[in-house]
Parts: C-alpha cells; sequence; structure tokens
C-alpha cells in the first residue's frame, strides 16, 4: 500500500494557549472529524514549502515561523498516511476556511473533547499533558 505523505500544522494563537482546528467535510475519509489544517505533500515539494502551500490554500494564512514537531505513520483499512506535524508559532492573516470547512479555536486543554481521526489522536495527546 503506498504511503500518502500528509504535512499539518498546529497553529497556536500569540499566547500559545489555544490551536486552531478545522472540521472535516462528511464526504472525505474521516469526515465530520476536526484536524489539524494541511494537507497532501506534492511530490516536489520540500515539507516547510508544502505546509505554506497548504495552509494558504486551505486556510488563507501565510506562515511566518514554523518548526518541526514530529512524523506520524498510521495504517487505516484503505490507506496509510505519514503525517508530518509542524508547530506554526507566528502568521500573517486572519484564518477563513477557504474550502468551506468550520474553523474553530480551541483552548490546549479542550482539544480531548472534539473528535479527531485516529492517526492526530498521539498529537492531541501531547498538547493536553504539556
Amino acid at each position: 500500500m503506498k504511503v500518502i505523505e500528509v504535512v499539518a500544522g498546529i497553529i497556536f494563537n500569540p499566547p500559545r494557549t489555544e490551536v486552531l482546528v478545522a472540521l472535516r467535510k462528511p464526504e472525505q475519509h474521516q469526515g465530520d472529524r476536526w484536524e489539524f489544517p494541511g494537507g497532501k505533500l506534492d511530490s516536489d515539494e520540500t515539507l516547510e514549502a508544502g505546509l505554506a502551500r497548504e495552509l494558504y490554500e486551505e486556510i488563507g494564512i501565510t506562515v511566518g515561523q514554523c518548526s518541526a514537531r514530529t512524523i506520524i505513520e498510521h495504517s487505516y483499512p484503505d490507506k496509510k498516511v505519514r503525517l508530518h506535524f509542524w508547530d506554526v508559532t507566528e502568521f500573517e492573516g486572519e484564518p477563513v476556511g477557504c474550502e468551506g470547512q468550520q474553523l474553530r479555536w480551541v483552548a490546549l486543554n479542550e482539544l480531548h473533547t472534539l473528535v479527531f481521526p485516529d492517526a492526530n489522536q498521539p498529537i492531541v495527546d501531547a498538547l493536553t499533558t504539556n
């Protein structure tokens, strides 16, 4: 099974008490679950370039400061993903759902109350225990 390379941004508000999450559309894989914004990496892109492109396309922000957090591989019954998570601590623009998706700022200690795709759970756990 081919591995799908994905970049995702954990976008923090300035005091780093909240992160931005997006609700996946019902028809998408793992639909009606919250996720950290991002998407598939193009074959010719670096991770940082892919992150910048995806966040601009999906939520209309320009990444300023970011750093790699971790890589998680996860196998679903129908696909395998390798998620490259990045902390985004500075950005320009006001996040909006450019693809019609709902966005929400969530306090770190409330992340566990939302339903995320299984592959995102280790990040949710890490953010809620720090």
